[in-house]
């Protein structure tokens, strides 16, 4: 599994969006980072729920510099009804991650469970803030649904980091 190092540059992603537009990394220019929430797919009540919390304090984000995209493996099928029937707002959602590409971001993979409403494969969650250089500055991932970072914690810490120009740390990993 590959393992994304701070302070070093992240993989590219070009991604289409449920809008019919592209999400192309290395076209965005945040003032201040890229935040990217990888999420599970239709299938999780739990992405749904944080999702639905991170539309709720996108504008948060958006004032503080933060282009935020929430990226799924899901099929362009799958990703219109997450689109249409939660209450994503203005999140952009991005759709077709490859599991190559998923590997790449260290993502960890999981395949489906006997008569669930799962794709046969699927990411489980990871967020990641990228400088506007590229380089990575913030990382999470895990390998099953809960526990993800409390947005309110992340925003607060984001603060911290531009009001105090903050190091990217775990540099020497």
């Amino acid at each position: 599994m590959t393992q994304l190092i701070p302070g070093q540059t992240v993989p590219d992603l070009d991604l289409p969006l449920t809008i019919d537009a592209r999400f192309e990394l290395s076209k965005q220019q945040p003032e201040a980072f890229t935040m990217l929430v990888f999420y599970r797919g239709k299938h999780c009540p739990i992405c749904k729920k944080y999702l639905t919390e991170l539309s709720g304090k996108l504008d948060q984000f958006t004032d503080k510099g933060i282009n935020v995209f929430a990226v799924s493996m899901d099929s362009p099928e799958r990703a219109a009804v997450s689109h249409e029937e939660w209450d994503t707002g203005d999140v952009p959602l991005a759709h077709s991650l490859s599991e190559e590409k998923a590997r790449e971001w260290g993502l960890y993979i999981s395949e489906k469970r006997d008569g669930s409403e799962e794709p046969d494969i699927f990411s489980e969650p990871g967020l990641f803030l990228v400088k506007p250089d590229g380089t990575l500055h913030f990382a999470v991932v895990q390998n099953a649904p809960f526990t993800r970072p409390d947005l309110d914690d992340l925003l607060s810490g984001i603060s911290f980091t531009l009001d105090k120009d903050y190091p990217t740390r775990g540099t020497l990993t």
